[in-house]
């Protein structure tokens, strides 16, 4: 497989009203993806509310995203599980289902510290023939994998990548400071990611692309190409909107603004909720106004 670069989407898990999985509403949703232009698709990430299906549930949602993106672009998962064990059962699984790669997360049951996060990194690589980004967002999940953390993985050659979401727009350079170009860095959080492709970031897992593909792959494209120039008016028109992808309720922010867009379900899994009054208020009018103004000098998204 080529290295993983471009736009690759966390893709939400689209539900029914009474929290069963939408399958072909969820395949839809990545045809969509891929047709505007996404380099790779990532299933059961965060946005994907991984923690809250069961395995067979899980299992549904790979192979749905396996035939739909049909060969045109690779499909990964997220992984995210709280021991060791368990976490090397459910990448062979997942590979058997036709995951082509992970996007895996540090334990969910315990914050590791550094010598058992590079211990938590180095067995899953050895134990799966998938190749792995790592998942680091310390702000969500108390651990952070660092560029001394990354020089214990630098021998496991499954490790290929990194998504970036500490916040700290320093961590780019500091990373290729640290490791060259051993592991690719994709940009983590949608409002940073001009900022990071400046300084060399190759990717870019994004949620608000779930509602304005089009529009992300072209911000993208054209920071790959150095035109930064022309993508600040873009960029800058949809801040407003990915800053919703940095919420705690990104979940729900992210499908709302899916809903709004294209008619997709907006329904989450409890504990999750569906926003509401004021909150939802808000919410609406920032997506809402992002609509409107793309509506003026941009083509929204087939």
């Amino acid at each position: 497989m080529a290295p993983w670069s471009g736009v690759f989407p966390a893709v939400t898990t689209k539900l029914k009203a009474d929290g069963s999985i939408d399958l072909p509403a969820t395949q839809s949703s990545i045809e969509r993806l891929v047709a505007n232009g996404v380099s790779g698709v990532i299933v059961l990430p965060m946005l994907g509310e991984n923690a809250s299906l069961r395995m067979s549930e899980k299992e549904a949602v790979i192979r749905a995203g396996k035939e739909a993106v049909a060969g045109k672009v690779p499909l990964l998962s997220g992984l995210a599980e709280i021991s060791t064990e368990s976490a090397v059962a459910t990448a062979r699984a997942f590979e058997s289902y036709g995951a082509e790669g992970l996007m895996a997360f540090p334990s969910l049951g315990y914050k590791t510290d550094p010598r058992e996060t590079a211990a938590w990194y180095k067995t899953l690589g050895a134990g799966c023939g998938l190749p792995i980004m790592i998942y680091n967002n310390p702000i969500a999940y108390g651990v952070d994998v660092t560029p001394a953390i990354l020089d214990e993985l630098a021998g496991t050659p499954s490790i290929v990548a990194i998504k970036e979401e500490t916040g700290d727009i320093r961590r780019v350079t500091d990373l290729y400071n640290a490791h060259g170009n051993r592991f690719r860095i994709f940009c983590g959080v949608d409002d940073l990611i001009v900022e990071s492709m400046s300084l060399g970031a190759v990717g870019w897992v994004s949620g608000m692309t779930n509602a304005w593909p089009k529009q992300c792959v072209e911000i993208f494209n054209l920071c790959a190409a150095g035109r930064f120039a022309e993508a600040l008016p873009l960029y800058r028109l949809m801040t407003p909107a990915f800053h919703l992808d940095t919420d705690v309720k990104l979940v729900q922010y992210i499908k709302l603004a899916e809903h709004l867009v294209y008619g997709a379900p907006e329904w989450v899994r409890p504990p999750r909720l569906p926003i509401e009054g004021a909150e939802r208020a808000r919410v609406v009018a920032v997506i809402s106004k992002t609509i409107e103004d793309l509506a003026k000098g941009v083509k929204q998204a087939a």
